[in-house]
């Protein structure tokens, strides 16, 4: 499957260059809990080379740090005109509005996700920044993002079963759809049973979940329990999933913006 085939369902990555602090807490952590894969970035150059790897991805650039304006205009046309980049799109981030700045990113230059000014209200700049993602298609036909747990990582989950008889096991996988474990002994469970006594412990995070086993499936030699969410999951667990799934993942990318 091609990298173009593989937005198409899960959707674009979308990259903030030199996001400040606020952003990062605001603006990135916003897009995540709306389901999108968003990601911090401190170097234009670091960010060049992966671009290469994800070459469908967005950037919304911050032109208030970082680089000086001409530099953010040498960068951003080069990315734009980079054969390998052609399906790059950017956007532009300020903490101020200036009618000429916008003119030329949007008309002269043609990016294509906007210029967006930092407001008081962070939660408006969140849902224009949603509404210019959603208008393009950001997200794909994927409805949750997913994060693959890496072994050792030590994400257990506790469930009572029916019998009364509590059973531990790993999380593997995990978004807001719900999650895959294996789960010791291998008990036999009925599919659809649901269980309202669901314990994962993310990091220094508890959970208490309810959720419905999907089914069972065969990875090598290991037996792997798929369970989804009820839908009526507190926000607040809610949250914290995604809050989960976006800093493994933003941990991931630090790596690979670090590989040579």
């Amino acid at each position: 499957m091609t990298e173009k085939n593989d937005t198409d369902f899960a959707g674009r990555k979308i990259f903030f260059l030199y996001p400040s602090l606020l952003m990062q807490e605001k603006l990135v952590s916003g897009l995540a809990q709306e389901e999108f894969e968003a990601y911090s970035v401190g170097d234009k150059d670091k960010l060049r080379k992966l671009l290469k790897k994800y070459p469908h991805s967005i950037v919304f650039a911050n032109i208030s740090e970082g680089m000086l304006t001409n530099d953010w205009d040498n960068w951003i046309n080069s990315v734009m005109t980079d054969s390998d980049l052609i399906g790059v799109d950017i956007g532009i981030i300020a903490y101020g509005e200036n009618a000429d700045m916008r003119q030329k990113f949007t008309e002269q230059l043609k990016i294509r996700f906007g210029y967006t000014v930092m407001k008081p209200d962070l939660s408006a700049v969140v849902k224009q920044l949603v509404s210019i993602l959603n208008r393009e298609n950001a997200k794909g036909r994927r409805k949750f993002v997913r994060v693959v747990v890496d072994k050792g990582f030590d994400i257990t989950v506790d469930i009572l079963l029916s019998s009364g008889t509590p059973v531990r096991g790993t999380v593997m996988d995990i978004s807001m759809a719900g999650f895959s474990c294996s789960l010791t002994g291998e008990p036999e469970l009925e599919k659809n049973s649901y269980f309202t006594n669901i314990k994962i412990q993310l990091k220094n995070q508890l959970l208490n979940v309810q959720g419905i086993f999907f089914r069972a499936r065969m990875q090598g030699t290991e037996k792997v329990y798929v369970f989804l969410f009820a839908q009526h999951a507190s926000p607040e667990a809610q949250t914290e999933i995604r809050k989960f799934v976006h800093s493994l993942l933003q941990s991931r990318m630090d790596s690979e913006l670090e590989e040579k």
